[in-house]
């Protein structure tokens, strides 16, 4: 497959696979979807926590990318309750805040944490790995 570019598509699996977003600045918001959809995936957004977990439950996403401080349900109960319920245990969360609390993100079930400000070589390297994680998994299950 070529991408429009002209230049070899790697992407594999990519194309299908789904990333869920909760953000609270819209800034952030426009920069992760265009950098998430040029590397090909799918994105879709939440604007609060709850609506995140109402969207998880429904989308099934194979990633979830949370900001700590956003409304109604911050990123790490969000966090929390997506591995808690067996519907979403499966989904991938990437934590990605200006906070330092890595520790506090994996304890919270974290698969990976990002500080920010926003890198995109680094953001699409972490979500290429965790999306490979789910890749090996789904072919191990076969």
């Amino acid at each position: 497959m070529v991408a429009d570019s002209g230049t070899p598509d790697t992407s594999g699996d990519r194309h299908r696979v789904l990333i869920l977003v909760v953000e609270r600045n819209p800034a952030v918001q426009k920069l992760e979807r265009y950098f998430l959809e040029q590397a090909g995936y799918n994105v879709e957004f939440a604007s609060d926590g709850l609506i995140a977990l109402q969207r998880a439950r429904e989308l099934k996403p194979e990633l979830l990318i949370a900001e700590i401080l956003v409304p109604q349900l911050d990123g790490l109960s969000l966090c929390r309750a997506i591995k808690a319920e067996p519907s979403t245990a499966h989904t991938l969360v990437l934590v990605f805040s200006h906070l330092h609390a890595e520790d506090r993100a994996l304890d919270a079930g974290a698969d990976a944490y990002l500080l920010k400000p926003l890198n995109e070589d680094l953001l699409i390297k972490t979500v290429q790995k965790l999306v490979s994680m789910v890749s090996d998994k789904k072919g191990t299950s076969k």
